[in-house]
């Protein structure tokens, strides 16, 4: 298995186009230090000696696809304002095809964190989740539908911000289904049936003890039973549960696989769900087993949580951490 997904890893991405419709955000830092109070108020000044900005949501999960080799195309929805342009250069330069991006008459969802040293000390919210509806909406999906055509899958990454409406996620979903394409979700909230009839659902241990009668623990004979109750009721094909230190799940019809977490020091989970769904999907597009390609998952999760903030492995990082398992 090692052998073939090595090998898929290697040349076998670069044939693959996956489209990712969802929720996106710009990550703004100011890096700085502080070393006297505010004549004016009595709050820190904070001297800025650098900025980053970074790109969240479902555009990490295309960053992801992007730097594995992937051909990937992202729609989703920015403001007009300086922050969406910002976005859609920094896009460009991951090399994600954003020309079907909707631009609407509201913010950009951003997020901009102060930081002195190693403490955060501000955060502001620029955002607006009203769920995209009238003439918006229909324009969205005639740029979704269009491109569903030429892609081989297609990821829903919900992150609540108003983009993944059930009207919405319905109708990529059985535009998927006639197509037989491919089609994943990473949910968001206490109702799925808005996914109803996807391929496959990722979620996060906390993420599935949300739509679930009563809380589970992080066992395998638990979320097994639990899952196989989700695949019923959402009419999925499978899950896929991410489960921290213990791993990930994957439950697929008759075929329940238990992929151990790999022992490492861990520095930062963000982004790693992202970058979950990104593998496990890119390997199903490209006809690896849904077993197999949740190993796959699992590896680049390995490799994505040792390292500081949210990063997209590389294809050359993706190779030498398989390497470790031949």
């Amino acid at each position: 298995m090692n052998r073939e997904l090595k090998n898929f890893v290697a040349d076998g991405v670069k044939n693959c186009k996956i489209l990712v419709v969802g929720d996106v955000m710009l990550d703004k830092y100011y890096f700085g230090e502080v070393t006297r109070i505010s004549p004016e108020a009595p709050v820190p000044i904070n001297h800025v000696t650098k900025v980053k900005e970074t790109l969240g949501g479902a555009a990490n999960v295309a960053h992801n696809l992007a730097r594995l080799g992937c051909q990937t195309s992202l729609i989703a929805q920015i403001g007009k304002e300086n922050h969406g342009e910002v976005f859609l250069n920094k896009l460009k330069s991951y090399g994600v095809d954003g020309s079907k991006i909707f631009r609407a008459d509201k913010p950009t969802t951003t997020k901009i964190r102060v930081i002195s040293g190693h403490q955060q000390m501000l955060r502001l919210d620029f955002e607006d989740t009203a769920e995209i509806d009238g003439d918006a909406e229909k324009i969205f999906l005639e740029n979704v539908f269009a491109e569903i055509e030429k892609v081989d899958a297609v990821i829903i990454s919900d992150y609540g911000k108003g983009v993944c409406s059930e009207e919405i996620c319905q109708k990529i979903i059985c535009s998927c289904r006639q197509l037989k394409k491919i089609v994943t979700v990473d949910p968001k909230g206490d109702d799925w049936s808005k996914y109803n009839f996807a391929n496959f659902i990722t979620p996060n241990l906390k993420e599935f003890n949300a739509v679930l009668p009563k809380k589970i623990s992080n066992v395998d004979a638990e979320i097994e039973k639990s899952a196989r109750q989700i695949i019923k009721k959402f009419n999925l094909n499978g899950i896929l549960v991410t489960r921290s230190a213990e791993g990930l799940t994957l439950v697929d019809g008759k075929k329940i696989s238990h992929v151990k977490a790999h022992a490492q020091e861990v520095f930062d989970v963000s982004g790693a769900g992202d970058t979950v769904i990104a593998v496990f999907t890119l390997a199903l597009a490209g006809g690896i087993d849904s077993t197999a390609a949740a190993f796959l998952a699992n590896v680049a999760a390995g490799v994505v949580v040792a390292k500081v903030g949210t990063y997209a492995v590389s294809n050359d990082e993706l190779l030498a951490a398989l390497e470790n398992f031949l």
